[in-house]
């Protein structure tokens, strides 16, 4: 049973290193389509993989830099927000990024946001208040599709936990005791940064871009979104597209998982009271079997 065992893991590791090897030779580095594809054949997306950046929030003991979640803030609301909507997060949240009570308030105040019915039964616009959600650009979803080469771009708030790239084994299994968790926001960074022209003889469809890194496609509705300079830091941070890139995936990865500190804190928790439950366990039985004769 034990020789059995051995050989199907071999068996699966040398196939797994097998698998990652023609991944990467399919895959030139100018993220063209592979070449082995034959004509009509789907090649495997994206043509590139993100690369695993550092973040703050990252391992069992990571937490969320606030600083750079303000930035965050200030390039989803002056370019992102422009397309995309993020309404399952509510504005009163954005204490826990360092604002006041007031600053969230004045802050909320930006957005006007539908209500009603009023008592002549009409809805009506007012000033949104901090109990209130961000509001999507768009009164619908056709609207959006309409205004965007006909898709409509996705909602923000849980974008970086819905998009990642499969990391294929036997990485996954580093990632299991690695507690990787920052697939989506290395996805996010790596399309936002990883624009570029198309290799020699690819066409890129009327209104398309091109970038490798996109998981459904080598090319994307969306235009390039971020340029140096775009956005003023009060900072002082660099104005530039990688550190926009960063900030913003950073902030959408705590729009998604707010709660990722006190899970990580609880779960360091119940693993010391697990330990210490296993050694009380261990001691137990033996004061009790230490006179039973065996």
């Amino acid at each position: 049973m034990k020789t059995l065992v051995t050989s199907i893991l071999s068996f699966a590791f040398a196939a797994g290193l097998g698998s990652a090897v023609l991944a990467q030779e399919a895959t030139p580095a100018n993220g063209a389509a592979p070449a082995h594809h034959a004509e009509g054949e789907t090649p495997h997306y994206p043509l590139k993989h993100p690369k695993e950046e550092e973040w703050s929030f990252a391992g069992p003991f990571g937490h969320y830099d606030k600083g750079q979640l303000q930035r965050g803030l200030k390039v989803y609301t002056e370019v992102c927000a422009a397309c995309h909507s993020m309404k399952l997060v509510p504005f009163r949240t954005l204490d826990e990024l360092g604002y006041s009570e007031a600053q969230v308030k004045a802050f909320a105040a930006n957005y006007e946001v539908q209500d009603g019915p009023d008592a002549s039964g009409e809805m009506f616009t007012r000033k949104a208040v901090p109990s209130d959600y961000f509001p999507s650009p768009f009164p619908n979803a056709e609207a959006a599709a309409a205004s965007n080469n006909g898709a409509a771009p996705p909602d923000f708030s849980l974008i970086a936990k819905a998009r990642s790239v499969e990391r294929g084994f036997p990485q996954f299994v580093f990632d299991i005791f690695k507690q990787y968790q920052e697939g989506g926001p290395d996805y996010i960074h790596a399309l936002l940064t990883g624009y570029e022209e198309p290799p020699a003889g690819f066409h890129v469809p009327e209104g398309g871009h091109y970038n490798p890194y996109f998981n459904a496609a080598a090319v994307l509705a969306m235009p390039k979104p971020l340029s140096d300079g775009q956005v003023t830091y009060d900072d002082g941070a660099p104005a530039t597209v990688d550190q926009y890139s960063r900030d913003v995936s950073a902030f959408l990865m705590w729009a998604a998982e707010p709660h990722l500190e006190e899970r990580k804190r609880t779960g360091f928790m119940v693993m010391i009271f697990l330990a210490i439950f296993t050694v009380l366990i261990y001691l137990t039985k033996r004061s009790i079997y230490a006179n039973k004769e065996h």
